[in-house]
């Protein structure tokens, strides 16, 4: 896909991952939008020569905000980046439930419902694409953070089953993996982490290539591991 000229509208666009594919799509030629909760991060993107949009995703009110704030837009690449973390190990102490509800929809519902909005004016242009940011965890998950594995578990799922659904239309359906990668969700974390610049990097290529899957940095072993022992795959990853 020629990223040049390109209506790009990006969830959690304002910070990490998010940020480094909007500058480097930008870079690139393509109009990007940005969502993203926090004022002062918004107000820097501007600065930068975004457009941005105030949008809390992590409810269906947030969600058909932005799709109101939107109006008739063309749009020819939607990247679902906007996430969240949740704390949920019983291990340590009882888990919130309603804080793991607010993960769930940010990650899981907003996603899909994003796409059911908005697959006919991506339908309508000469080609489009559809770009959901997942995780290595979708593939195998960590003990410490079941909720939101499960989110991303089911975010590849969806993404692999509409994939299907859009064989032979203009819309390409991609599955973003990064591995751990040193951004304000993952800060206090242990562990070598890839700088948000270089996963960026990699997603935008992987854009540009029309790739179903693009696995980030060491989740290409992950993926490796999994294609040979699924079972060994876990073991590792539940230890983390």
């Amino acid at each position: 896909m020629d990223i040049a000229g390109k209506s790009v509208l990006l969830t959690g666009g304002s910070s990490g991952i998010g940020r480094e594919i909007a500058r480097q799509l930008k870079a690139k030629g393509a109009r990007v939008a940005v969502t993203g909760r926090d004022k002062a991060r918004l107000a820097s993107m501007r600065e930068e020569g975004f457009e941005v949009i105030e949008a809390d995703l992590s409810s269906a009110h947030g969600v058909d905000g932005l799709i109101g704030d939107l109006g008739a837009r063309e749009i020819d690449i939607l990247i679902n980046n906007a996430g969240q973390g949740v704390d949920h190990d019983f291990r340590v102490e009882r888990p919130d439930a309603d804080a793991a509800d607010v993960c769930i929809y940010a990650n899981l519902d907003a996603p899909i419902r994003l796409i059911t909005a908005l697959l006919p004016r991506l339908k309508a242009r000469p080609e489009a694409a559809i770009v959901n940011v997942t995780s290595g965890l979708a593939i195998a998950p960590r003990a410490g953070g079941p909720v939101y594995c499960a989110t991303k578990a089911g975010l590849r799922s969806y993404s692999q089953a509409i994939r299907a659904q859009m064989a032979g239309s203009n819309v390409h359906v991609i599955e973003a993996l990064p591995p751990l990668v040193a951004t304000n969700l993952t800060a206090g974390r242990d562990g070598k982490m890839m700088p948000a610049a270089e996963c960026a990097r990699q997603i935008v290529a992987g854009i540009e290539s029309n790739s179903k899957e693009i696995s980030v940095g060491m989740v290409k072993v992950l993926q490796l591991v999994n294609s040979i022992s699924p079972a060994l795959a876990r073991k590792i990853m539940l230890k983390f």
